[in-house]
Protein backbone atom coordinates (compact mmCIF):
# COMPACT_ATOMS: atom_id res chain seq x y z
CA UNK A 1 0.00 0.00 0.00
CA UNK A 2 1.35 3.59 -0.48
CA UNK A 3 3.01 5.78 1.97
CA UNK A 4 2.90 8.96 0.21
CA UNK A 5 -0.24 9.41 2.37
CA UNK A 6 1.36 8.95 5.77
CA UNK A 7 3.81 10.87 4.97
CA UNK A 8 2.30 14.12 3.72
CA UNK A 9 -0.19 13.99 6.48
CA UNK A 10 0.02 14.46 9.94
CA UNK A 11 -2.49 13.88 12.94
CA UNK A 12 -2.25 14.49 16.19
CA UNK A 13 -4.32 14.21 19.28
CA UNK A 14 -4.10 15.75 22.66
CA UNK A 15 -6.25 14.76 25.81
CA UNK A 16 -7.00 17.19 28.33
CA UNK A 17 -4.67 19.35 27.54
CA UNK A 18 -4.47 23.18 28.18
CA UNK A 19 -1.60 23.75 25.78
CA UNK A 20 -1.39 23.42 22.07
CA UNK A 21 1.72 23.17 19.74
CA UNK A 22 -0.12 22.04 16.31
CA UNK A 23 -0.17 25.67 14.92
CA UNK A 24 3.61 25.03 14.11
CA UNK A 25 2.15 23.32 11.17
CA UNK A 26 1.25 26.41 9.48
CA UNK A 27 3.49 27.22 7.08
CA UNK A 28 3.77 23.76 5.38
CA UNK A 29 -0.43 23.08 6.15
CA UNK A 30 -2.81 22.92 3.30
CA UNK A 31 -5.58 21.97 4.92
CA UNK A 32 -6.61 21.04 8.64
CA UNK A 33 -9.40 19.47 10.16
CA UNK A 34 -10.13 20.14 14.15
CA UNK A 35 -11.93 17.85 16.06
CA UNK A 36 -12.71 19.55 19.35
CA UNK A 37 -14.27 16.49 21.22
CA UNK A 38 -14.93 18.12 24.81
CA UNK A 39 -13.14 21.19 26.45
CA UNK A 40 -14.60 24.83 26.39
CA UNK A 41 -12.31 27.87 25.00
CA UNK A 42 -12.00 30.41 22.31
CA UNK A 43 -10.44 29.91 18.51
CA UNK A 44 -8.24 33.29 17.45
CA UNK A 45 -8.85 32.96 13.75
CA UNK A 46 -7.17 35.35 11.34
CA UNK A 47 -7.25 37.73 13.96
CA UNK A 48 -11.22 37.14 14.86
CA UNK A 49 -12.11 35.06 18.02
CA UNK A 50 -14.70 32.67 17.93
CA UNK A 51 -15.68 30.46 21.50
CA UNK A 52 -15.82 26.41 21.45
CA UNK A 53 -17.33 23.84 23.28
CA UNK A 54 -17.58 20.37 23.33
CA UNK A 55 -18.22 18.38 19.92
CA UNK A 56 -16.70 21.51 17.45
CA UNK A 57 -15.71 21.25 14.17
CA UNK A 58 -13.12 23.29 12.20
CA UNK A 59 -11.57 23.16 9.03
CA UNK A 60 -8.76 25.50 8.15
CA UNK A 61 -7.19 26.32 4.91
CA UNK A 62 -3.89 27.58 3.29
CA UNK A 63 -2.95 30.99 4.93
CA UNK A 64 -4.91 30.45 7.93
CA UNK A 65 -3.73 31.61 11.33
CA UNK A 66 -4.88 29.95 14.48
CA UNK A 67 -5.12 29.79 18.24
CA UNK A 68 -6.19 27.61 20.16
CA UNK A 69 -6.93 29.07 24.24
CA UNK A 70 -8.16 26.52 26.16
CA UNK A 71 -10.33 27.82 29.36
CA UNK A 72 -11.16 24.27 30.56
CA UNK A 73 -8.95 20.98 29.89
CA UNK A 74 -9.66 19.98 25.76
CA UNK A 75 -8.99 17.11 23.85
CA UNK A 76 -8.56 17.57 19.96
CA UNK A 77 -7.66 15.13 17.23
CA UNK A 78 -6.18 17.49 14.61
CA UNK A 79 -5.44 16.15 10.94
CA UNK A 80 -3.60 18.45 8.55
CA UNK A 81 -2.63 17.74 4.65
CA UNK A 82 0.51 19.21 4.28
CA UNK A 83 1.07 21.39 0.82
CA UNK A 84 2.99 18.62 -0.36
CA UNK A 85 0.25 15.89 -0.16
CA UNK A 86 -1.29 17.78 -3.29
CA UNK A 87 2.02 18.97 -5.18
CA UNK A 88 3.40 16.88 -7.90
CA UNK A 89 -0.24 15.06 -8.13
CA UNK A 90 0.30 13.59 -11.52
CA UNK A 91 3.13 11.52 -10.64
CA UNK A 92 1.64 10.60 -6.93
CA UNK A 93 1.20 6.84 -6.86
CA UNK A 94 -1.75 6.06 -8.93
CA UNK A 95 -3.79 4.05 -6.02
CA UNK A 96 -3.59 7.49 -3.99
CA UNK A 97 -7.08 9.20 -5.23
CA UNK A 98 -5.24 12.41 -4.64
CA UNK A 99 -6.88 14.21 -7.46
CA UNK A 100 -10.49 13.67 -6.36
CA UNK A 101 -9.25 14.71 -2.74
CA UNK A 102 -8.05 17.89 -3.72
CA UNK A 103 -11.59 18.49 -5.80
CA UNK A 104 -13.58 17.77 -2.21
CA UNK A 105 -11.90 20.38 -0.54
CA UNK A 106 -11.98 22.94 -3.54
CA UNK A 107 -15.46 24.28 -2.68
CA UNK A 108 -13.89 25.96 0.66
CA UNK A 109 -10.95 27.19 -1.25
CA UNK A 110 -12.96 28.99 -3.69
CA UNK A 111 -16.20 29.75 -0.61
CA UNK A 112 -16.81 33.29 0.05
CA UNK A 113 -18.40 32.53 3.34
CA UNK A 114 -15.41 30.83 4.86
CA UNK A 115 -14.64 33.58 7.43
CA UNK A 116 -16.15 31.74 9.72
CA UNK A 117 -14.29 27.84 10.41
CA UNK A 118 -17.11 25.95 12.21
CA UNK A 119 -18.63 23.62 10.16
CA UNK A 120 -22.15 23.20 10.24
CA UNK A 121 -23.75 20.20 9.24
CA UNK A 122 -27.05 19.70 7.29
CA UNK A 123 -27.79 16.42 9.85
CA UNK A 124 -26.23 14.87 12.73
CA UNK A 125 -25.66 11.86 11.25
CA UNK A 126 -23.15 13.51 8.95
CA UNK A 127 -21.33 14.98 12.02
CA UNK A 128 -21.55 11.61 13.90
CA UNK A 129 -20.14 9.64 11.09
CA UNK A 130 -17.11 12.35 10.76
CA UNK A 131 -16.17 12.02 13.74
CA UNK A 132 -16.17 8.37 14.25
CA UNK A 133 -14.08 8.31 11.29
CA UNK A 134 -11.72 10.93 12.54
CA UNK A 135 -11.32 8.92 16.16
CA UNK A 136 -10.30 5.87 13.65
CA UNK A 137 -7.86 7.01 12.02
CA UNK A 138 -6.29 8.99 14.50
CA UNK A 139 -6.03 5.19 16.11
CA UNK A 140 -4.65 3.51 12.96
CA UNK A 141 -2.02 6.60 12.49
CA UNK A 142 -1.08 6.20 16.01
CA UNK A 143 0.21 3.19 15.71
CA UNK A 144 3.03 3.49 13.58
CA UNK A 145 4.30 0.15 13.06
CA UNK A 146 0.77 -1.60 12.34
CA UNK A 147 -1.28 1.41 11.14
CA UNK A 148 -3.72 -0.15 8.27
CA UNK A 149 -2.97 2.49 5.53
CA UNK A 150 -6.16 1.11 3.41
CA UNK A 151 -8.26 1.95 6.73
CA UNK A 152 -6.48 5.87 6.85
CA UNK A 153 -6.97 6.29 3.09
CA UNK A 154 -10.79 5.41 2.68
CA UNK A 155 -11.22 7.10 6.25
CA UNK A 156 -9.98 10.15 4.72
CA UNK A 157 -11.31 10.12 1.62
CA UNK A 158 -15.21 9.49 3.31
CA UNK A 159 -14.09 12.44 5.67
CA UNK A 160 -13.39 15.06 2.72
CA UNK A 161 -16.19 13.68 1.35
CA UNK A 162 -18.68 14.64 4.27
CA UNK A 163 -17.27 17.83 4.52
CA UNK A 164 -17.98 18.94 0.95
CA UNK A 165 -21.23 17.89 0.64
CA UNK A 166 -21.74 20.26 4.12
CA UNK A 167 -20.09 22.92 2.92
CA UNK A 168 -22.99 24.98 2.14
CA UNK A 169 -23.61 24.83 5.52
CA UNK A 170 -20.73 26.21 7.08
CA UNK A 171 -22.44 29.86 7.55
CA UNK A 172 -25.35 29.37 10.33
CA UNK A 173 -26.41 32.33 9.04
CA UNK A 174 -27.07 31.13 5.80
CA UNK A 175 -28.73 27.59 6.06
CA UNK A 176 -31.97 28.84 6.44
CA UNK A 177 -31.06 30.67 2.91
CA UNK A 178 -28.90 28.05 1.10
CA UNK A 179 -32.42 25.08 1.83
CA UNK A 180 -35.47 28.38 0.70
CA UNK A 181 -33.52 29.73 -1.95
CA UNK A 182 -33.56 27.84 -5.86
CA UNK A 183 -31.33 30.23 -7.08
CA UNK A 184 -29.00 29.03 -4.48
CA UNK A 185 -29.90 25.52 -5.28
CA UNK A 186 -28.74 25.95 -9.02
CA UNK A 187 -25.63 27.32 -7.67
CA UNK A 188 -24.84 24.26 -5.91
CA UNK A 189 -25.78 21.57 -8.58
CA UNK A 190 -23.29 23.98 -11.09
CA UNK A 191 -20.89 23.67 -7.91
CA UNK A 192 -20.86 20.07 -7.56
CA UNK A 193 -20.98 19.04 -11.55
CA UNK A 194 -18.38 21.10 -12.80
CA UNK A 195 -16.33 18.51 -14.43
CA UNK A 196 -19.56 17.10 -16.16
CA UNK A 197 -20.27 19.26 -18.70
CA UNK A 198 -23.49 17.66 -19.86
CA UNK A 199 -25.02 17.86 -16.74
CA UNK A 200 -24.61 21.83 -17.04
CA UNK A 201 -26.28 22.17 -20.18
CA UNK A 202 -28.85 24.75 -20.48
CA UNK A 203 -31.21 21.92 -21.07
CA UNK A 204 -30.43 19.61 -18.55
CA UNK A 205 -30.54 22.20 -15.57
CA UNK A 206 -34.04 23.51 -16.68
CA UNK A 207 -35.01 19.90 -16.55
CA UNK A 208 -33.13 19.57 -13.12
CA UNK A 209 -34.72 22.77 -11.92
CA UNK A 210 -38.38 22.22 -13.60
CA UNK A 211 -38.16 25.22 -15.82
CA UNK A 212 -38.29 25.79 -19.57
CA UNK A 213 -35.28 25.89 -21.60
CA UNK A 214 -35.65 29.31 -22.78
CA UNK A 215 -36.54 30.72 -18.55
CA UNK A 216 -33.51 29.65 -16.34
CA UNK A 217 -30.82 31.70 -18.03
CA UNK A 218 -33.05 34.19 -17.43
CA UNK A 219 -33.96 33.31 -14.42
CA UNK A 220 -30.12 32.87 -13.42
CA UNK A 221 -28.95 36.48 -14.70
CA UNK A 222 -32.52 38.39 -12.97
CA UNK A 223 -30.76 37.01 -9.57
CA UNK A 224 -27.12 37.25 -9.84
CA UNK A 225 -26.71 39.66 -12.24
CA UNK A 226 -24.41 37.26 -14.08
CA UNK A 227 -25.37 35.16 -17.48
CA UNK A 228 -25.94 31.17 -16.56
CA UNK A 229 -23.07 30.16 -19.19
CA UNK A 230 -20.37 33.42 -18.11
CA UNK A 231 -21.30 32.02 -14.63
CA UNK A 232 -20.22 28.41 -15.39
CA UNK A 233 -16.82 29.38 -17.43
CA UNK A 234 -16.01 31.72 -14.70
CA UNK A 235 -16.57 29.15 -11.56
CA UNK A 236 -14.17 26.78 -14.06
CA UNK A 237 -11.46 29.71 -14.55
CA UNK A 238 -11.53 30.10 -10.52
CA UNK A 239 -10.61 26.80 -10.31
CA UNK A 240 -8.17 26.79 -12.57
CA UNK A 241 -6.35 29.43 -10.24
CA UNK A 242 -7.05 27.14 -7.54
CA UNK A 243 -5.04 24.41 -9.26
CA UNK A 244 -2.24 26.77 -10.54
CA UNK A 245 -1.74 28.37 -7.11
CA UNK A 246 -1.58 24.92 -5.13
CA UNK A 247 -0.64 22.19 -7.51
CA UNK A 248 2.25 21.10 -9.95
CA UNK A 249 -0.53 19.86 -12.89
CA UNK A 250 0.38 20.71 -16.11
CA UNK A 251 -1.29 23.40 -17.93
CA UNK A 252 -2.41 20.89 -20.24
CA UNK A 253 -4.05 18.52 -17.58
CA UNK A 254 -5.86 21.36 -16.05
CA UNK A 255 -7.27 21.81 -19.43
CA UNK A 256 -8.37 18.48 -19.81
CA UNK A 257 -9.84 18.14 -16.41
CA UNK A 258 -12.26 21.27 -16.65
CA UNK A 259 -13.41 20.19 -20.30
CA UNK A 260 -11.15 23.14 -22.38
CA UNK A 261 -10.10 22.11 -25.69
CA UNK A 262 -6.36 22.06 -24.61
CA UNK A 263 -3.46 24.27 -22.72
CA UNK A 264 -3.68 27.24 -25.69
CA UNK A 265 -7.71 27.11 -25.50
CA UNK A 266 -7.09 27.32 -21.63
CA UNK A 267 -4.55 29.95 -21.76
CA UNK A 268 -6.86 32.14 -23.92
CA UNK A 269 -9.78 32.08 -22.12
CA UNK A 270 -7.72 33.04 -18.75
CA UNK A 271 -6.06 35.64 -20.44
CA UNK A 272 -9.37 37.19 -21.10
CA UNK A 273 -10.64 36.94 -17.58
CA UNK A 274 -7.56 37.25 -15.84
CA UNK A 275 -5.42 39.69 -17.54
CA UNK A 276 -2.71 37.56 -17.94
CA UNK A 277 -1.56 33.85 -18.90
CA UNK A 278 -1.84 31.10 -17.27
CA UNK A 279 1.98 31.10 -17.06
CA UNK A 280 2.69 34.70 -15.80
CA UNK A 281 0.01 33.95 -13.27
CA UNK A 282 1.55 30.45 -12.31
CA UNK A 283 5.03 33.02 -12.06
CA UNK A 284 3.73 35.57 -9.85
CA UNK A 285 2.11 33.21 -7.31
CA UNK A 286 5.29 30.59 -7.19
Amino acid sequence: MPRTIIENIVIQKYKNETFFTFCKYTTIRFFEIVYIEKGNGTIKINGKTVPYSDDSIFVFIPDDIYILQAETATTVTAIKFLKSFFRNTSSQNTTLPVNDWFRKIEEILNSESHQLREMQFETASDKAHLVSLANMVAIEYSNKQSNDIFIIQNSLSVILHLIARNIQYMNADTIKEVKSSKIQQIINFIHANIYNSELLTTKNLAEEFHMADNYISEYFKKHTDVPLKKYILNYKLKLVETRLKYTDLQFSEIAIELGFTDSSHLNKTFQSYKGMTIGAYKASIS
